[in-house]
């Protein structure tokens, strides 16, 4: 019994180092120089569309990727609230997150700043696709005091960029059609 019990421990020490072992040779070597950095911005952007790690125009044409996205530029509703928030600072914009985030704006009392958040539910131009948030900065003697606050700005920033996004949606349509139109009367010709 002694014998089995001792060979049974080898077996599993045998087990454990082989697995340690495979799972030591998946990592990467922290001594291991990497490449350096290119510090040109345009050379590494330039070499990240060639390894296939950006945008490019090609590419899009090509349909390269399975991405279903658009840009911001053909985004209404990104645009209009670029537009309508265009009076403010902005500090973060996350297309990607579906976020405007505007700094803290002050009109003439230093003491009291509002900042404005929209984030984006949906892409399609409806009054549920937005929600905007607006926080007002107080302070006195040095302390200050952040609360979310809900005003007829809120309303009115949301209607403003509704009604801009709807115009664009319905000009971008129009381009679309005028388009169409001068390509089927250029068919006809030939």
């Amino acid at each position: 019994m002694n014998k089995f019990a001792l060979n049974k421990f080898f077996k599993k020490i045998a087990f454990f180092g082989l697995i340690l072992m495979f799972l030591g040779s998946c990592g990467v070597n922290p001594f291991d120089r990497k490449d350096p950095i290119e510090p040109d911005a345009r050379k590494r952007a330039r070499q990240n569309v060639e390894e296939g790690k950006g945008f490019s125009i090609k590419g899009a044409i090509s349909g390269r990727g399975n991405t279903n996205f658009e840009f911001a530029t053909s985004n209404p509703l990104w645009r209009a609230t670029l537009d309508t928030l265009d009076f403010m600072v902005i500090s973060t914009v996350d297309y990607a997150g579906g976020l405007v985030i505007s700094d803290w704006y002050s009109d003439n009392n230093p003491n009291e700043a509002i900042k404005i958040t929209v984030r984006f539910l949906s892409n399609e131009v409806r009054v549920d696709s937005l929600k905007i948030l607006v926080h007002k900065k107080t302070c006195v003697n040095s302390n200050c005091v952040v609360k979310q606050i809900d005003t007829d700005l809120t309303a009115n920033i949301r209607e403003k960029i509704l009604k801009k996004a709807a115009v664009l949606t319905k000009t971008a349509e129009d381009k679309k059609k005028k388009k169409k139109r001068k390509s089927d009367i250029s068919n006809e010709r030939f």
